[in-house]
């Protein structure tokens, strides 16, 4: 079993379309569930990271693998 509770693909997508998929898919979820984010875009590193500070998000975690970023959040 995955150890998040929705996943999104935003492969291919560039900025700000990986935060505004994230932030509609986490509009749709309880809080304390987590989202599962995939992108492509190296920007959305720190794009995450800020959309985490300002909408009181958790981002739990955070990664790189062959040019695939991946990202937790746990929605507030």
């Amino acid at each position: 079993m995955a150890d998040f509770d929705q996943e999104l693909d935003a492969t291919g997508l560039n900025c700000p379309l990986p935060i505004l998929k994230a932030k509609k898919a986490l509009n749709t979820m309880n809080s304390g569930q987590t989202l599962h984010v995939l992108t492509t875009d190296p920007g959305s590193v720190k794009d995450f990271a800020a959309f985490a500070k300002q909408t009181g998000n958790k981002l739990l975690s955070s990664g790189e693998d062959g040019g695939k970023y991946t990202f937790l959040l746990e929605k507030a």
